[in-house]
């Protein structure tokens, strides 16, 4: 099994659409191009900032596709292909891995609750198909379901599945996993309010949308974990900290397609039913980009 160390900042970025709410592929490229540049450690298209679920099966393809052509192997890529069927899944995880995705992250998706046995026979009918990691991302907030510590165990069982995102918000978790399996398995932070706690309680890496924002401070934060530099650590999250938590409260592509704007950078638009932030929703924004970016 192809083994890609992913640790630090795992940078997502997100699918711009044009005026006709089609794929931009070009312009994705270019804030692809950002990330990389800014100095993120790993890039994960087809999350929820780069809209997933409102993709069709070519542009998710197409995006996928895209991604390593344009990383050309500078950074380690992770793919979102979670689908409500298995068999979706199970295609989308093939074709990331045949375009040449280093692993691919899953968020057991459906309509109707999931017991704890089907959501392990969905991870492993994907990990016999496979020779990549799996991440197997817990959020409950976008899924509907939501994965147990126990649960969790029993996934990890699978031989492909070696990494979890945690993005409940509740750092206990990952505390507790870490207690019973020890770095046999690489825990990530996807709740961006709890980065600090996150890397505290041993996250080998944080999953977020900001640095299309604020790369400089995501990367300085985690070195300064790193180095095991608290003060510094705490300085810096608490800088970011009232951004992180917008962009979360109204919405990743939102929110951070707004951020570029007021940055000058294009950004592209929303495919509907998603609109854009407000005015008066810019201007809050337009007031945390300035405190952050500019205070000391």
């Amino acid at each position: 099994m192809k083994n890609t160390q992913f640790k630090g900042i795992i940078a997502y970025p997100i699918t711009p659409f044009d005026e006709n709410e089609k794929v931009d592929i070009s312009l994705y490229k270019q804030l692809l191009e950002r990330l990389i540049v800014s100095g993120s450690h790993a890039v994960a298209p087809l999350g929820s900032t780069g809209v997933m679920p409102y993709l069709k099966d070519e542009e998710k393809e197409a995006i996928t596709e895209a991604t390593v052509s344009q990383v050309k192997g500078r950074v380690p890529i992770l793919v979102g292909v979670s689908n409500l069927t298995t068999e979706r899944t199970i295609y989308h995880a093939k074709s990331a891995e045949k375009a040449g995705a280093d692993a691919v992250m899953i968020i057991p998706m459906s309509y109707w609750k999931l017991s704890d046995d089907e959501i392990v026979k969905h991870y492993d009918a994907v990990a016999k198909q496979i020779s990549i990691p799996i991440m197997a991302y817990n959020n409950p907030a976008t899924a509907g379901v939501d994965m147990s510590p126990s649960l969790l165990k029993r996934i990890l069982e699978i031989p492909n599945v070696t990494m979890i995102k945690e993005s409940t918000g509740d750092v206990q978790r990952m505390h507790y996993l870490k207690k019973e399996l020890g770095d046999n398995v690489a825990f990530y932070n996807g709740s961006n309010p709890l980065a600090l706690s996150a890397f505290a309680a041993g996250a080998t890496g944080w999953c977020t949308a900001a640095p299309n924002l604020i790369p400089e401070l995501n990367i300085a934060l985690y070195n300064a974990i790193q180095k095991n530099d608290l003060q510094e650590a705490q300085k810096l999250f608490y800088k970011q900290i009232d951004l992180l938590r917008f962009i979360v409260e109204k919405g990743l592509p939102r929110a951070i397609k707004s951020g570029l704007y007021l940055q000058g950078v294009e950004g592209g638009q929303l495919r509907k039913p998603l609109q854009p932030l407000t005015e008066k929703e810019i201007s809050e924004l337009s007031s945390i980009l300035k405190l952050v970016t500019n205070s000391n």
